[in-house]
């Protein structure tokens, strides 16, 4: 806490300004060299570094862009889904942060623990629900772009959500393909979160908000990971281990490429000469004619790999059977 100063203390320090001996910038100087303090609330703690923070706005960057186009496709409109925020904060505060009623998906995601939280709210959900059912531009029936929010749900609405939910829970698995491989299932909704019991109230959590645009209206969703599903790949969300990792990968992918190559089966002609007779001539032949072709018995026969010329050939005979020495490559196939 700031010194506090009495009142003489405070009149002698205006006279010492007014006199001269103290300028307000020695006053400014040493406030700028005071030590810099720093709040810190111990009811929320950091517990990922800034660089995992980092490498989670790559990996929910590229879950942003999936889910906007799976709603694109299911809603039959342009959906614009972007990365918001990414805060840790406690359970209770999220709990505090979403409306009374809304839509709370739980999934979990195998090998890592804890269940995670999708939230739609109403507005969004009345939204998606028209929607899906045929409905059109919404803004023709709302022209204030104010869209009524869903006081209660029927059940053709939760089926139609949890179909949505599913969808986004399988973009959830992809986008931690590069960390982890992920089994995400969708377990089920909550329509009253406040009675829900998915972690205790000072569990730890990253709270990813996504803002979502359909038409002229924006909103939000919110997606709630516990701190315990990253405790299993804290050494993964390092950006350097990711990106060795990758690379490690495109090594391995390469490997795999050439053994596969390797097993490909190619066809090899080799081409005696040519020849060229008159219609008349090529109906007239019979079994036991000969026909003269354009090379000497000396000059090499080229050779060709799936249609393309690659070499100049001896042809012979090795073990009872036809076969052919290659003499040089041809001209213009050094790089092939």
């Amino acid at each position: 806490m700031d010194q506090v100063l009495s009142q003489e203390e405070i009149d002698a320090l205006l006279n010492a300004m007014n006199t001269g001996e103290i300028s307000e910038d020695t006053i400014e100087e040493e406030k700028n060299d005071a030590p810099k303090v720093r709040e810190y609330d111990f009811r929320r703690p950091t517990r990922l570094s800034k660089e995992y923070i980092n490498t989670l706005h790559m990996i929910f960057e590229d879950f942003s862009k999936m889910t906007g186009n799976v709603l694109s496709t299911q809603l039959r409109t342009n959906v614009s889904v972007d990365l918001a925020a990414i805060e840790q904060i406690s359970y209770d505060e999220f709990m505090h942060s979403i409306p009374r009623v809304t839509l709370l998906g739980m999934f979990h995601s195998e090998p890592l623990k804890g269940t995670q939280l999708l939230e739609i709210n109403p507005q969004l959900c009345s939204l998606m629900v028209e929607l899906l059912c045929g409905g059109l531009d919404v803004r023709t029936q709302h022209p204030d772009e104010k869209i009524p929010s869903l006081e209660s749900f029927s059940d053709i609405d939760l089926a139609l959500m949890r179909e949505l939910f599913k969808e986004i829970v399988n973009v959830y698995k992809t986008s931690w393909k590069d960390i982890v491989e992920l089994n995400s299932k969708f377990d089920t909704i909550d329509t009253n979160p406040q009675l829900s019991q998915a972690m205790s109230p000072n569990e730890p959590v990253v709270l990813v908000t996504f803002t979502v645009k359909v038409f002229e209206i924006s909103t939000f969703i919110n997606l709630c990971i516990p701190y315990v599903f990253f405790e299993g790949i804290l050494d993964k969300l390092s950006i350097r281990n990711w990106f060795d990792s990758s690379k490690d990968d495109n090594e391995d992918d390469s490997l795999e490429i050439k053994r596969g190559l390797n097993n490909v089966e190619m066809v090899i002609e080799t081409k005696l000469g040519d020849a060229q007779m008159s219609f008349a001539d090529f109906l007239n032949l019979e079994a036991g004619d000969v026909i003269r072709l354009d090379k000497k018995t000396t000059s090499p026969l080229e050779t060709y790999i799936e249609g393309e010329p690659f070499f100049y050939v001896k042809p012979g005979q090795k073990d009872g059977q036809l076969a052919i020495e290659l003499l040089d490559k041809m001209e213009g196939e050094e790089d092939q």
